[in-house]
């Protein structure tokens, strides 16, 4: 069974990560942004400017910075973002990278892999054809294998969100965060206080962890829909479920809701997000997630990894 990162590890990870990663900034849109309510107290942690424009570069630079790394470099199965990040992470570190990702994966997501130097395999289907085609790789090139959420490195790396948040928005009672394999919502359980909310989004088209919870077991869905780029795995992570059952609140939205959501953060405050990144906000924009008056309300930005051409000006 894998093992849960402890708190040793999270704090391993902030050390090791330090001039790796950005400290990502939080922003307070201002009273009444978004349709709260006036009174609500709202944060943005915007991800989106990370290096290699999402969380992944956390969890990629932790596993790889904590293992002896093969001459065959980095391999990794993603439907985008993980991928990016990964490659980031081998050219940073001076090794090959191998990168397979679904055909549904965005064409700008896809050239920025490339971009950063490694070998890309576009698989068809989603992202568990992906992944299986990359395990096979990797078993006849010895390649270490950095997985995207289910690995006791990844969610370490993910969980220093969580301690960054909490350090520059102490006063937080909720937290709102997209949810894909589930490895920044687990990461985030783990590393903000116990008795903060933590309101887990997913779309209506793509809800592993919505299925894994009403079901009290993960399953495989179908995914589809305008984020199945970055919120399209078929069932929810092992580690992720083992932390999220029992301690987070499960949050359906649409596609349009979402899409309204990425041109809001764009119109509001000047963000160009992707519809994942956008997707925990659209939970506050739609309704679908309502604070109570008074909430101190912090909301992840996960990615930026996008064209923004449609963003209408």
């Amino acid at each position: 069974m894998l093992e849960l990162p402890t708190a040793d590890d999270i704090a391993a990870a902030v050390e090791r990560l330090k001039g790796h990663v950005r400290r990502t900034p939080t922003i307070a849109p201002g009273a009444g942004a978004f349709r709260t309510e006036p009174s609500v107290d709202l944060v943005l942690k915007l991800e989106s400017l990370q290096h290699a424009g999402s969380f992944k570069a956390r969890g990629s630079f932790n596993s790889a910075l904590a293992t002896p790394l093969p001459a065959a470099g980095l391999i990794a199965a993603s439907g985008g973002n993980h991928g990016i990040a990964v490659a980031h992470v081998a050219r940073a570190l001076g090794v090959p990278a191998e990168i397979f990702v679904p055909a549904i994966s965005a064409p700008v997501k896809i050239e920025r892999i490339r971009q950063r130097g490694a070998t890309v395999h576009v698989i068809d289907g989603v992202y568990d054809d992906a992944q299986r085609a990359c395990d096979l790789r990797q078993s006849e090139t010895g390649a270490f294998s950095i997985h995207p959420f289910d690995a006791t490195l990844t969610l370490a790396g993910q969980a220093t969100v969580g301690v960054e948040l909490t350090e520059q928005a102490p006063a937080l009672d909720t937290v709102i965060v997209a949810v894909g394999g589930g490895g920044l919502a687990a990461g985030l359980a783990l590393s903000v206080p116990a008795d903060v909310r933590i309101i887990c989004v997913e779309p209506e088209s793509s809800q592993c962890l919505r299925a894994a919870l009403d079901s009290g077991q993960r399953t495989l869905v179908d995914v589809g829909g305008v984020a199945a780029d970055s919120l399209g795995a078929r069932t929810i992570g092992d580690l992720a479920f083992r932390v999220l059952e029992g301690r987070v609140e499960s949050v359906l939205v649409g596609d349009d809701a979402i899409m309204e959501a990425r041109q809001l953060l764009w119109d509001e405050v000047g963000v160009a997000a992707e519809t994942g990144g956008a997707t925990a906000l659209a939970a506050l924009t739609s309704g679908a997630f309502v604070p109570s008056s008074e909430s101190a309300l912090g909301v992840i930005v996960c990615g930026s990894n996008t064209d923004p051409s449609d963003l209408s000006s």
